[in-house]
């Protein structure tokens, strides 16, 4: 098979590990498809123009924490829902709330979140935060009653669709002049 040939196989197999994949795939599990028998600069080169011809398609390639993946555009997520039927989960304002402390405040102890919030935190909340695997504990904190750290995972980033934590947006900042006393 000449060089050509190929480079059409290794695309084509690196294409179908990522469109099966449920989820996100490092370059280096990727390279596992080949018994790393393909550098993994080709692999990233690969990735890197399937991400270019994507760009014209209702596909994207993108890059999370902890891998690659394709995904439907944003744009067609509705055309997606009516078939699939899929309606996305519902977050009470005290999960929302939990989930934004940690992500801008990690890592951090559930005392704290309460302090924070300045009402106390309720179990399925934080129960809910771990069943979407979108926190983990990290640790203790070396005072007394050493409370767990929460912190949270790569899949609350991937879920995100971003790759680390310094793409989230900056918090505003409160004018403390409209503020009525």
């Amino acid at each position: 098979m000449n060089n050509n040939l190929e480079l059409i196989r290794i695309k084509q197999v690196i294409e179908v590990c990522l469109l099966t994949a449920n989820s996100p795939l490092s370059v280096e599990q990727i390279a596992l498809a080949f018994e790393k028998q393909v550098e993994i600069s080709l692999i990233e080169k690969i990735i890197f123009n399937l991400s270019q011809e994507y760009a014209e398609k209702g596909l994207e390639l993108i890059r999370l924490s902890n891998g690659y993946r394709v995904r439907s555009k944003v744009e067609f997520q509705t055309y997606l829902n009516k078939i699939y039927q899929v309606k996305p989960p519902k977050y009470s304002q005290s999960i929302m709330e939990t989930i934004t402390i940690i992500a801008y405040k990690q890592p951090i102890t559930r005392g704290e979140i309460e302090e924070i919030r300045g009402v106390t935190l309720n179990s399925s909340s934080i129960q809910t935060l771990f069943d979407r695997e979108w926190i983990e504990v990290i640790g203790t904190k070396e005072v007394p009653g050493r409370p767990e750290l929460l912190a949270t995972t790569n899949k609350f980033l991937d879920d995100l669709g971003i790759i680390s934590l310094q793409e989230l947006p900056p918090i505003p900042t409160i004018d403390n002049a409209h503020i009525e006393q």
